[in-house]
């Protein structure tokens, strides 16, 4: 059967007849795509008999379909009425797929403002990178690199603090790094920390791209649309110092600000890039040591020895969703012996009775690690049994990090910044949308009950949780 479908998929009445039209011009069966697109052989039958679909759902059936040069319906009339009912809350991505505004289209973790401050205000970064330190010690690289892929490289913090720690465990081995980010604010932010590591350890090759999960590892895109028009650019940076360094790096804003762009999806709301992008970059005077480690266009290996995957989804999506199209993609793309660190939020501490104080109730971890870790070897079907899946006990498992204060500033009476920081990092973590925060500023309750959990706990903390999947070495 060829996997290859010809043209695309019409706009059709329903999600059904567009899954029957595609069926007919692949000459597959609907329980074979039901089964490939959603592992499910009676998803069509289902679907016929009345049953739901969610966003998540719909999306996969979109990836699948654009997988095979088809595209699925846009905002099927079935997804508003069968949209499971759980979804309570009206979520901004969900309206956002049926109105097409860009204000709708807000996900939380575009909000540059409170993401920032977060990262300034709270040492989250800091414990993260000491947490990923500590797997350096367990995993077995091999020639000709030590090879890390970043799932999210933010601003760049958590990144330049492990390659530091990496440069004192490894000082004369080559380092290959390749780092996701679709954000041009962050691949900025991350972009002018590297000066510092490409002087430090010069054996560095350092990719940045904005593909998918299920892309980047392989610096690959999928789609065959995406594939023609992907941006390779690769930097020899010159010089020996940092200063020179930097001045290159500068250098590529132009770039950046060119190919760099992202738009909603139509489906899910998510962000996604107009074009897929691979930035390399390496020093000019290392080229010849590194000829085995600088990808190829087209021939990149994934085999990575270290994962890190900090707050790659959101707290609020089922299981499923960030096992099929996060964590399993990303466990695939390790090598013999390679370990993905996943890190997310844990909620039982201060910033979440803060939450509760103004919204009772609300409970925005609704999937443990151990969740995480079932879904994602249900995802993996028979190639689990190549992998370890670590969920380990609380007292490893969990963290702490804190909010920075100065020690007279917790007191009867509390500064209003100070106020501000913690209850932007309680929404912060808990991921609560502006359309609800506007609800709720325009009162003071809920600055009262910032001031009352950071008295009562003398400053505010949050806990992380952890988990580890490592592809056997045999």
């Amino acid at each position: 059967m060829n996997d290859k479908v010809g043209g695309v998929v019409e706009q059709s009445d329903s999600l059904l007849s567009s899954i029957a039209d595609f069926c007919r011009r692949a000459g597959m069966a609907e329980s074979t795509f039901g089964r490939r697109a959603v592992n499910d052989g009676k998803f069509v039958s289902r679907l016929r008999a009345g049953a739901r679909v969610t966003p998540e759902t719909f999306e996969r059936i979109g990836d699948f379909m654009a997988r095979h040069g088809a595209a699925a319906q846009v905002s099927p009339h079935e997804l508003l009425s069968l949209i499971r009912a759980s979804a309570v809350a009206p979520r901004t991505e969900g309206r956002a797929a049926i109105d097409g505004s860009r204000e709708r289209n807000f996900r939380f973790f575009d909000n540059r403002q409170k993401y920032l401050l977060f990262v300034n205000t709270c040492s989250e970064k800091q414990v993260i990178a000491h947490r990923v330190g500590m797997e350096l010690a367990h995993i077995h690289p091999r020639p000709p690199a030590v090879r890390v892929f970043d799932a999210g490289m933010g601003d760049g913090t958590v990144l330049t603090r492990v390659m530091r720690e990496m440069h004192r465990r490894f000082p004369t081995m080559p380092f290959y790094f390749v780092g996701k980010e679709i954000s041009l604010e962050d691949v900025r932010l991350s972009l002018d920390k590297m000066a510092d590591r490409f002087h430090e350890h010069p054996a560095t090759v350092l990719v940045v791209t904005n593909m998918y999960y299920g892309e980047a590892p392989w610096l690959s895109p999928k789609a065959v649309s995406a594939a023609t028009s992907l941006v390779w650019h690769e930097v020899a940076l010159t010089g020996v110092t940092a200063h020179e360094f930097s001045d290159q790096i500068i250098a590529l804003e132009p770039f950046l600000a060119k190919y760099w762009q992202a738009r909603h999806s139509q489906q899910s709301g998510n962000p996604i890039y107009d074009r897929p992008v691979a930035l390399v970059l390496y020093r000019e005077d290392f080229r010849f040591l590194l000829s085995n480690v600088i990808p190829i266009q087209g021939k990149s290996n994934a085999n990575f020895d270290l994962v890190i995957a900090s707050q790659p989804y959101r707290a609020r999506v089922p299981a499923e969703f960030k096992a099929s199209k996060v964590i399993a993609p990303l466990a695939r793309a390790l090598a013999p012996g390679g370990r993905l660190l996943g890190i997310h939020s844990y909620g039982h501490d201060p910033g979440l009775e803060i939450i509760r104080k103004v919204w009772s109730g609300e409970d925005p971890f609704q999937t443990s690690r151990h969740d995480v870790l079932r879904a994602t070897r249900n995802d993996l079907g028979k190639e689990a049994r190549r992998f370890n899946f670590n969920a380990y006990a609380d007292g490893r498992a969990v963290f702490r990090y804190d909010m920075h204060t100065l020690p007279t500033e917790i007191s009867e009476s509390i500064g209003t910044s100070t106020l501000f920081a913690a209850w932007n990092a309680a929404v912060y973590v808990s991921q609560i949308d502006d359309n609800r925060l506007g609800n709720v500023i325009g009162e003071r309750t809920y600055l009262d009950a910032t001031h009352e959990v950071l008295q009562e706990h003398g400053g505010l903390w949050f806990l992380d949780e952890s988990y580890v999947v490592s592809r056997k070495r045999s």
